[in-house]
């Protein structure tokens, strides 16, 4: 029988959604998210992260699973999920107590320590909407983004005190760290250890829906926009479980901070999976290796200025830790050089995995360790429950090889628009990520550069991201960041801001006769300038801005 085209398209839509829907639950069976033969614990964690989100629900998960197995291990040392399940319980009581619930908004603005982890859970747990906060901001983008989010509460770290006065005295404010040896305030500001020591720790009522989250785009152009995440399937865990081999039960060491959605989203799959997530108040290269022979990681999740900050130790501090049980880097956040990717793998085996995505699209693409052997710089291939394609200018998909055009992403953890109420470009269902890039032969995607960074120089079009990558490929250069600035003759020209190692003699002719013998003339940049340090924000972006 002949069907109308109509129906012939929704027949396969259908049936793309059930293989896609099957694929997900299998990917998730072999890692041990989906515990078969056990189908009624599946459903009991389908139904915590649904009525909690994925904090709580994930934490609840893995409490039921094993109350005594340790869920993170901090400063302050460890706590088991059972401990966090429960401290968390009496967070979100003290807070209901206190007029939170449904319809507030819970800023953290943390470093990665427990007090974060409990107001993750316990937000869920009141059906609050929490807000993320980036802590390298600046007081203006704080208060602008308290302002503009309708914050309720603040829960933050005693050391941001002096961002907090642009923010309403309205705002109800909670610490939860007090740096040793410090007061805080005269005991006026409630510290959450003190309030959780004090309140009844038994579940609250599960709230009439989950409040979701709000996480932050970097900022790096201007007051950061808010991306919600008003709610989460279980089924997105496949994402990342499809390319990115965690286990259950294991360990993770989160370099990467949890306000960023490199370390969120690895910090709940990690949870989900029973693994004990090892992190610290700050990145010290070296506590990294120390954290993960102690605990004996098979995950590490950095964001790439980390992973420099690694293999750039000395060798002799390298060799002081056994780091053979690690079987996984996830590298995300910004560009990742094929350099670095390189002396990472040769450092420690055939374990990077170089993901892709946005604060808006989440997961686009995973490289693994296979694809960046075949084409070092790749981002991968595009796991289960996600959709990459690129488009030209007229909105024309691409699938030519080696041909650049705008990429467009789509995913179930995609966004649905700013808090502000704008959105981004979408073409076939399928979001703008705001990046360019091009596929090879076999499929796998590279990115050229963001759109808003490629430069016309005598008409040719140039991406900077190229120039940088070539430099940092020279053992007498740290870093390296390249930029478009106006000329009279050529419309634009490339300008080269390096930083090289104690050691170097490179000069500014050196930098221009490296890159004329490796690319094009007219990647040359006609402008260089050495500098200590490139500036960057909490997750390791340059801040381009600040260039000039």
């Amino acid at each position: 029988m002949r069907y109308p085209a109509g129906v012939s398209e929704l027949a396969s839509l259908v049936t793309d959604k059930v293989t896609e829907t099957v694929r997900s639950v299998d990917v998730m069976r072999r890692a041990g998210l989906v515990p078969f033969p056990r189908l009624d614990e599946g459903v009991r964690s389908l139904v915590a992260i649904r009525r909690y989100g994925p904090f709580a629900g994930a934490n609840h998960i893995a409490a039921r699973r094993d109350p005594t197995a340790v869920g993170i291990v901090d400063e302050l040392g460890p706590l088991t999920f059972k401990q966090l399940d429960d401290q968390s319980n009496a967070l979100a009581r003290a807070w209901s107590e206190r007029g939170l619930g449904p319809g507030s908004v819970i800023a953290a603005l943390c470093r990665d320590h427990r007090g974060l982890v409990l107001t993750m859970a316990a937000s869920g747990k009141l059906g609050a909407r929490l807000l993320l906060m980036n802590t390298g901001f600046a007081k203006p983008q704080l208060a602008d983004v308290a302002e503009r989010e309708g914050v309720t509460a603040l829960v933050y770290d005693q050391e941001f005190t002096g961002l907090l006065d642009a923010i309403s005295p309205s705002v109800d404010r909670y610490l939860a760290w007090v740096d040793q040896g410090q007061d805080h305030a005269g005991r006026a500001i409630p510290v959450l250890d003190e309030i959780i020591a004090s309140t009844d720790d038994r579940p609250m009522p599960s709230p009439v829906k989950p409040g979701g989250f709000v996480l932050l785009t970097s900022g790096t152009t201007g007051t950061p926009k808010g991306a919600p995440r008003p709610h989460t399937s279980a089924l997105a865990s496949a994402q990342f479980l499809d390319r990115i081999p965690l286990r259950a039960g294991e360990a993770t060491y989160m370099g990467a901070p949890l306000f960023h959605g490199t370390g969120l989203s690895q910090f709940i799959l990690s949870f989900a999976l029973g693994c004990t997530v090892v992190m610290r108040r700050k990145f010290s290269p070296e506590e990294a290796l120390k954290g993960i022979a102690e605990h004996r990681c098979t995950a590490l999740v950095l964001v790439p200025t980390m992973l420099q900050r690694i293999v750039d130790l000395p060798a002799q501090t390298r060799a002081k830790y056994d780091t053979s049980c690690l079987r996984i880097i996830f590298v995300a956040g910004s560009a990742l050089s094929p350099d670095l990717g390189n002396r990472a793998n040769e450092e420690f085996g055939p374990v990077v995995h170089n993901l892709y995505g946005s604060t808006e699209v989440a997961v686009v693409t995973v490289a693994t360790p296979e694809d960046w052997q075949r084409a070092p710089g790749t981002v991968g291939r595009a796991p289960v429950g996600c959709r990459v394609a690129l488009y030209d200018e007229t909105g024309k998909k691409i699938t030519e090889p080696h041909v650049t055009a705008r990429v467009f992403a789509g995913s179930g953890l995609s966004f649905g628009g700013y808090t502000d109420g704008r959105h981004k470009e979408i073409i076939d269902g399928l979001l703008s990520s705001g990046d360019v890039g091009h596929f090879d032969e076999e499929g796998l995607l590279f990115i050229d550069g963001r759109d808003d960074e490629m430069i016309v120089s005598g008409g040719e079009n140039v991406f900077p991201i190229e120039v940088e990558n070539l430099l940092v490929e020279r053992e007498d250069v740290v870093e390296a960041a390249v930029i478009g600035v106006e000329d009279a003759d050529f419309g634009q020209r490339l300008k080269a801001f390096v930083v090289r190692t104690g050691e170097s003699t490179l000069d500014v002719e050196g930098v221009r006769e490296y890159v004329k013998a490796n690319l094009a003339r007219y990647k040359v940049p006609r402008d260089v300038e050495f500098l200590e340090e490139l500036p960057r924000n909490a997750t390791g972006k340059v801040l381009r801005s600040k260039l000039s």
